[in-house]
Order: C-alpha cells, then structure tokens, then sequence
C-alpha cells in the first residue's frame, strides 16, 4: 500500500505544485491588520482542502486572534494516533525592491519555487497535506494510523491562539506523538531532524523624555533626548565581543552534552561559506570560545530589530523626539524559562535608565525553550522514512529559532514531538527570495508517506 500512496503522490505531484502555489497566492501576512481577511481566507483554502482530500471534523476554530484549522481521522483502531502541525501565516514580504518576482506571485527558477511562505511554513504544510491526500487515496478513504491535523494562522507573531487552545482543550489534540514539518536539513540531500530549538522573549522598550516635540535648536542642551538614553541602553546589554551583559541572564543555562558537541564537529559545516553566503558580511559575531554552531544552536541572544520613532522622512526636521522605541528579543536555550528571563532583563534595562527620561519595558510574547528525546520508536519511524528516501543516515541538529507549540505540546499534551523539516539553510526565511527547494517539496511528501507507514507497522 506504501508504494501505491508513493505512486500517487509522483503521478500528481504537478498538481499538488499547482495547489501550492494557489496558496502562496494569499498575502496571509499575520502581524498586518491590513491583511486580517487574507489570513482567514488562506485558513478556509486549507480547511476546504482537507474536506475535499476525505479528512474529518474539519473546523475553523476561532482565537482571539486568526483561526485555527482542525481536521482528523480516527479510524484505525489500536494504531497510534499523529498529531500533525504546521502554518498558514506569513511574514512581511519587506523590502519590496529586493524581489526578484514578486513575494505573492510564486514563479519557479533553478529548481526552486520563489514566494512568501514557500517554505515558512506553506511549503511543508502542504507537504503533510499532500502525503494525507495520498495515503487516503491508496487506502480506499482510509488511513493506516490515526490523525490529528492542526493549523495555526500566528506562527509569525507568537502563537498565543494556539497556546491557549492546547492548555484549554488538550483533549481536542491527544495523540501518542506530534509532527511538526517547519525546520530545516542541515545540507542539500542530508536528511535531518531538528532536535532542539531556543526559546524566545520579545520585548518593547519605550523612552519618554519632554512631553511632546522639541525643536532642537531652541531646546538642545537642555531637554533630554530619548533616542541617546536609548542608545545608552542598548550599548550596555552586551559587551564588545558579543557576551550578554544581563545579571545573571545566564544562571540556568544547559550546556549542550559532550556526545553532541561531537556530533555537531562532525558535521558537514564551512564556517567560511556560512559568513559569505548565508550571512554576506564580512566577519562573524559573537562570544568568543564557541563555535558557529554553538552560537546559534546552544547559547542565548540579545538582538535589535528595529528603532522606530523620530523624524525618517526625506530632508532634515530639527526636532527633539518626545519618545523612542526600541524592539529587542532574547533566544533563549534549555532550562532558562521565559518569565525569569524577562524579568531579568527588564530589572536590567530600568536599572540603566537616565533620571531624564522614563522607561517601560514590555512582553510582546514568548515560548520555551526544548530539547526533545531520540530514544522513542516515532524518531526511529522517521529517520527510516528519510533513508528510504534519500539513502543516507539521519543527522541531528538543533535549530536557532523557536516554535512556541512544540514546548506546549509538551507541557499540555505529553507527547514527543518529531521536528522532521526540508528547508534549505539558505531558503531566505524572513527575507525577500524566499524559496523552497522543488526537490525537497516532492521527497518530503514521500518522506511523510513513509513515516506514516512506518508508525502504523
């Protein structure tokens, strides 16, 4: 029956491109109000599709924000249940001018499919789509194993729908393990499960200084100015060579083992290729002692995105900012919990604040930091999935972002989760030319089939 739903999916997989790229088509941009309908809309193609393809219960459930997409199958008495998990929302498609086609208007070239989303995450969500559509297909409208599948449309600006939906209705979602397809392989053609991810804390700081505008000729020198006591503030949260400067941020931190720093060593990683054609610049950052790897895998951050405030405009306007903003985040890793660390960091930045101005920090949102076990049978039905496919042995690897839901399943669910993605280290997450490999599109689906196959036996 495996290779009647492999054969399925090869003889279709032009028009599962198709589907996608239909998909892709939606500006589903979740953070812009703008594109609120958007989002809704990509959720109903999505939910439309599971029904069509045969699956159950296929429901929008509505959040406080964007909705969810639920749909299930449960009719394999005694077979394991699979929770799937992916994303409809996407990021921004800013900087405009830098696409080569534009970010809604998904085109093909050297093998890859361009567009916002093709990878994060609309790519491999319709991987697990695909996959379910295939094996229902060769099963006669059955499935081998039970499936759960769920949808969320605020990946992107912190998942707290879903969040509240999986501590609230953990019974909605039980299953025996979870799949979540919203990672990376190491290499091109290296299969790769992604085993640990950082958690993450964004923030706001906020300086208020004169009650409204000044003009800086009539008033500088005398009236503070937020954007100095800012910068002030932001210089002070590391050190010169990278290392955070927060009292005792670092107090909790889980070094990664020695088995896995091995591992990691034996990897196929060019520093040298990393920083020209990953990063394009022309030195890397960070904390001395620790290799590349390391840095983003296994230590924490501080990073700025974005100052906004002031006068931008074109020309000059000599003007005293009344306030500025500035958005800064955390990663963080194993045993630094979210809260902790951000009341750390709040102290921290209160503390280095000018009499002259007044500062509020805020949360914007959160996840936790997971390392997630390989000693359970869903990891092993994985990496024999990926060797089925791409005749090579499975490595490995943590991820530097964060997924919120994978530490929720965990905490709410009890259940392991298998983070089995086929993006490509230079996919351009979050950056103008995303792209997924077609390639990977097409062996992740066989990949799933297999995986959904080896979980049933």
């Amino acid at each position: 029956m495996a290779d009647t739903a492999l054969q399925f999916a090869t003889e279709n997989h032009e028009r599962f491109l198709e589907e996608l790229k239909a998909l892709l088509r939606i500006p589903s941009v979740s953070t812009l109000p703008e594109h609120k309908d958007d989002v809704r809309k990509a959720a109903e193609f999505v939910a439309a599709e599971l029904k069509r393809i045969g699956m159950e219960n296929v429901r929008l459930i509505e959040t406080g924000g964007h909705p969810l997409v639920y749909a299930d199958h449960l009719h394999a008495a005694g077979k394991p249940t699979v929770l799937t998990y992916g994303h409809y929302d996407v990021q921004p498609p800013d900087p405009l001018d830098e696409w080569v086609s534009p970010p809604f208007e998904p085109a093909e070239r050297n093998g890859n499919l361009y567009a916002r989303g093709a990878v994060d995450d609309k790519g491999q969500l319709w991987m697990q789509v695909k996959a379910l559509e295939s094996l229902l297909a060769a099963h006669g409208g059955k499935l081998p194993i039970n499936v759960r599948f769920i949808a969320e449309g605020e990946e992107e600006v912190g998942g707290e729908g879903i969040a509240e939906f999986v501590a609230k209705h953990p019974e909605e979602l039980k299953a025996d393990v979870a799949l979540v397809c919203d990672t990376e392989m190491f290499a091109p053609g290296l299969p790769t499960l992604c085993v640990g991810l950082r958690g993450m804390i964004y923030t706001e700081i906020e300086v208020k200084g004169a009650r409204t505008d000044l003009h800086s000729g009539m008033y500088g020198g005398a009236a503070p100015n937020p954007f100095f006591a800012l910068a002030q503030i932001i210089a002070q949260l590391k050190d010169a060579e990278g290392r955070i400067l927060i009292p005792h941020f670092l107090d909790e931190l889980q070094k990664p083992t020695a088995d896995e720093l091995k591992a990691w060593k034996a990897l196929p990683f060019d520093e040298e290729h990393y920083r020209e054609t990953e990063v394009g610049s022309t030195e890397l950052t960070g904390e001395p002692g620790y290799s590349v790897l390391e840095r983003t895998w296994a230590r924490p951050t501080v990073e700025v995105h974005g100052m906004p405030g002031g006068f931008t405009g074109a020309g000059a306007k000599t003007v005293i900012p009344a306030k500025a903003l500035a958005k800064v985040s955390m990663r963080l890793v194993p045993d630094m919990t979210p809260q902790k660390s951000f009341e750390r960091f709040k102290d921290y930045v209160l503390s280095l604040a000018p009499k002259s101005v007044t500062v509020e920090v805020r949360l914007i949102h959160s996840g936790d930091a997971i390392v997630v076990s390989t000693d359970n049978p869903y990891v092993k039905a994985a990496t024999d999935a990926m060797h089925e496919v791409f005749h090579k042995d499975t490595v490995f690897v943590r991820g530097g972002g964060s997924i919120p839901i994978v530490g929720d399943f965990v905490r709410h669910l009890k259940v392991p989760t298998i983070l089995m993605g086929f993006g490509l280290p230079d996919d351009n997450l979050h950056a103008p030319n995303e792209k997924f490999n077609l390639a990977n599109f097409r062996d992740g689906i066989q990949s799933i089939i297999r995986f959904v196959q080896n979980v049933a036996l």
